[in-house]
């Protein structure tokens, strides 16, 4: 029941249903009740009939993934969920089912990749997981029965001692020289990232502050940091240091960003008429040669992997042919 009571000229009322507690001054008795008749009603209501989907994605954006590495990637998706699905972003949670989750999944088909599609449905089948089990807004699981796609096939391109230099000579690269202009810059870059196996994000997090020469080691953020609570330490090669060097004393290696990075290599790779061949193509490029020279634990030691499958099935490039002319 809500207690209406005289307060500084007016009215306050007040409400306390379910752990919840709402007030609210007015100046007329009348519009405190109306209030307090309309607001009992709705928290009297079960939360999944309170909450909509655009508010559960609207409370993961701003709790959780500004925790996460690439959240701002996952963020910019989320919105354009709530953009291009109006009508399933409106739903109240309780009205949810497994059918609206397939037709926005066979509408999204028609438009983008399978792979695009399962990384929507990694952080949206999370958010929902949280609203179920620790916001205690809904008790189903929609996403229960959904066919998913497969994971598509992993790469198999090999980065190639030719295409390392035309790229190079492209980029108008110095070896041994610090870079002066943003094109070297992500030639050195991309010559780190096939010495160290790191990522791209790593590389460019770089800096006097978390990079030891004389250790060989460098203390990057990784993607998983927010489960384990700590950065991982990348152990580098002397290849590697070399690189690094002419770099190694500016608080921070490189001034360029991912997405620049990203932009001038593509553009690179387009004049040269390369096919197919991604920056992060480098990172197993960099695992598959240090396969030869360590073993799997140590591999994934250097690359941060804690599933050593991840490993053989993503990362090791090696063909067929190659290992036999090794036997």
């Amino acid at each position: 029941m809500a207690s209406i009571t005289k307060y500084k000229g007016g009215y306050r009322a007040q409400l306390y249903i379910k752990g919840v507690r709402k007030s609210k001054t007015f100046r007329t008795m009348r519009e405190a009740q109306g209030w307090a008749s309309t607001t009992e009603k709705t928290l009297a209501q079960a939360p999944a009939e309170r909450h909509t989907v655009r508010e559960l994605i609207e409370r993961y954006i701003e709790d959780v993934m500004p925790k996460k590495e690439g959240g701002e990637h996952e963020a910019r998706q989320a919105r354009a969920f709530l953009r291009d699905f109006p009508e399933l972003a409106d739903k109240k949670l309780s009205e949810v089912d497994t059918p609206d989750l397939a037709r926005w999944r066979d509408a999204r088909f028609k438009k983008v990749t399978d792979a695009t599609v399962l990384r929507t449905v990694n952080w949206l089948r999370n958010a929902f997981r949280l609203a179920r089990e620790e916001w205690k807004w809904m008790e189903r699981n929609p996403f229960q029965g959904l066919r998913l796609p497969r994971n598509p096939a992993a790469r198999k391109r090999r980065v190639s001692p030719h295409e390392v230099r035309i790229l190079c000579r492209n980029l108008d690269y110095r070896a041994g020289r610090a870079p002066q202009t943003k094109q070297q810059e992500v030639a050195l870059a991309f010559m780190i990232a096939l010495r160290s196996a790191m990522r791209a994000g790593e590389i460019l997090s770089l800096g006097k502050s978390n990079l030891n020469l004389t250790r060989r080691i460098a203390v990057v953020e990784h993607k998983t940091q927010h489960i384990t609570g700590r950065p991982r330490e990348v152990p580098l090669t002397r290849a590697a240091i070399r690189l690094l060097r002419p770099v190694a004393n500016r608080e921070r290696c490189f001034t360029i960003s991912s997405a620049v990075l990203d932009t001038l290599f593509r553009k690179a790779r387009d004049r040269l008429m390369i096919e197919d061949l991604h920056f992060h193509d480098t990172r197993a490029e960099a695992l598959t040669r240090l396969s030869r020279k360590v073993d799997v634990l140590t591999l994934a030691q250097i690359s941060g992997h804690k599933d050593i499958r991840i490993l053989h099935n993503d990362y090791y490039r090696e063909t067929a042919a190659e290992i036999a002319a090794r036997l």
